[in-house]
């Protein structure tokens, strides 16, 4: 990337009801991830990725697509290939917001479960694979914790900074530097709730 050029600021939806009753899905969230990872892709190349059917991806992009969480390429299909890609790189909720409506917030509560299996399941295919990477890839990544007694809206506040913090670097990336690699970085934030009274 040349200096001082930088991408622009990342595509976002604030999730609503509707979609995000669409993404509580095992395949719909996958295929979304995907595209937002690898880019641009067909319902079959995304099969192949997600060792699923060409008719399942198809009928669970066109669900995504009716909330607008995807997107169809016309100018890249031929005959009756069709490409998807992202609509959004960043899906944004609060945890607040969806209170008032029990099948909505069940779905994010399935979602948030969702992200923390696949944090699992990430972390244990890298356990698996790590001696595999360089001694320097492999002091550079890991994971850490803090402790700090806080209240909520300087957390808030702290949670804010972190994003900014991520999104320059973000921007900043270039794909195609010497030794660049795609990884993926987890922030989450949770009381302590050991020795805590009801």
């Amino acid at each position: 990337m040349t200096e001082g050029m930088r991408r622009p600021p990342p595509r976002r939806v604030r999730i609503d009801r509707r979609q995000v009753r669409v993404l509580a899905h095992p395949l719909r969230a996958r295929l979304l991830g995907a595209l937002r990872v690898k880019g641009p892709a067909t319902a079959t190349t995304l099969a192949g990725l997600l060792d699923s059917n060409t008719g399942a991806t198809s009928y669970h992009l066109r669900q995504l697509a009716e909330v607008g969480l995807v997107v169809e390429e016309p100018d890249r299909g031929t005959g009756r290939q069709r490409w998807w890609r992202a609509a959004h790189e960043v899906t944004n909720w609060e945890n607040t917001d969806f209170d008032n409506d029990p099948d909505a917030r069940a779905a994010m509560e399935w979602i948030q479960a969702e992200q923390v299996r696949l944090f699992v399941e990430h972390t244990e295919r890298w356990f698996a694979v790590r001696d595999e990477w360089s001694p320097q890839w492999r002091d550079a990544f890991g994971m850490s914790d803090v402790f700090m007694s806080i209240p909520a809206a300087r957390l808030i506040e702290l949670q804010q900074e972190l994003w900014r913090t991520l999104e320059r670097y973000r921007a900043e990336a270039d794909p195609g530097e010497p030794g660049a690699e795609q990884v993926q970085i987890f922030l989450a934030s949770f009381p302590l709730l050991l020795g805590r009274k009801r």
